[in-house]
């Protein structure tokens, strides 16, 4: 008979190793999405769902705009729908006007979609993009340099490690921004941290807007703003209908101990996305 202890150390060295096969078998499927370089050509289309999906004829978000600068450059995860291009040139032409800053872009997709090797389970079809809270003066007086877009670092609106929010890093223009991109049409839903939906409930008048920002877990150094599928890509998959009213009446739940232990994509959650049989031919083109 085996003695529990090393009985114990069989069990977590073949758990160990299992880990390994399932993380590598994932990888490998994200790397042969991380290598393509360039987009196809022809048509936009926003193909599956937007974490298990892909994207033909993307459009490049030039790296700078009004009102935005693209970070991260060497990600290269400046590929999207082109309809998503047009929103966030609207948000920053809008957050220009009413000179709320520059906003600093995070990651959109991959030149193809496509699952990632690193960063997301989203961002796949084209239609995601992460946008940081950080309003800085410096990018907001001049072109950040590409060293610049590489070293900083999104700060956190929160307070250490506690659920309260850090007022040296949020303001009312991070409040307003929301607002802006919320209130456009073919946004879906916008994903923040739950500390940050709580601010926006317990400081907003005006409520309606509040039922797109929805709370997940993270989300504290940036908010990630998702798009409806657009009307002529025929194979895209919509999230469920999101709930009526603002939300505000249940966030309680986001700051309870159950929810701080819970992981953001639970563990039956399939490690290996399996995309629409049309991603194949993207892949290949």
């Amino acid at each position: 008979m085996l003695e529990y202890g090393s009985l114990n150390k069989k069990i977590f060295i073949g758990c160990l190793l299992l880990f390994i096969v399932v993380d590598c078998q994932a990888g490998i499927v994200a790397q042969r999405w991380s290598k393509i370089t360039q987009p196809t050509l022809g048509a936009a289309q926003s193909i599956g769902g937007y974490s298990a999906g892909c994207l033909k004829g993307a459009a490049t978000l030039p790296t700078d705009g009004t009102g935005y600068q693209v970070m991260r450059l060497s990600r290269k995860r400046f590929y999207g729908h082109p309809d998503l291009m047009q929103f966030i040139e609207n948000l920053a032409q809008s957050v220009y006007t009413q000179q709320l800053g520059t906003l600093l872009i995070g990651d959109l997709g991959q030149p193809r979609g496509g699952p990632t090797v690193s960063g997301h389970r989203s961002h796949q079809t084209g239609l995601d993009v992460d946008i940081w809270f950080l309003l800085s003066p410096e990018a907001n007086s001049r072109p950040l340099t590409v060293s610049e877009r590489e070293k900083w670092s999104a700060s956190s609106v929160l307070l250490g490690k506690s659920d309260d929010i850090d007022f040296n890093q949020w303001s009312l223009a991070n409040a307003q921004v929301l607002e802006l991109a919320a209130r456009l049409p073919e946004v879906d839903r916008i994903f923040v941290n739950a500390s940050v939906k709580r601010q926006l409930c317990n400081s907003t008048a005006k409520r309606d807007w509040l039922r797109k920002i929805r709370p997940w877990w993270k989300h504290d150094d940036h908010f990630h703003v998702r798009l409806k599928c657009p009307a002529d890509s025929k194979e895209c998959q919509n999230q469920d209908p999101l709930p009526q009213g603002d939300g505000c009446d249940k966030l309680a739940w986001w700051f309870t101990e159950e929810a701080k232990k819970l992981p953001p994509s639970p563990i039956t959650e399939s490690v290996e996305p399996i995309l629409p049989v049309s991603c194949d031919a993207v892949l290949k083109e």
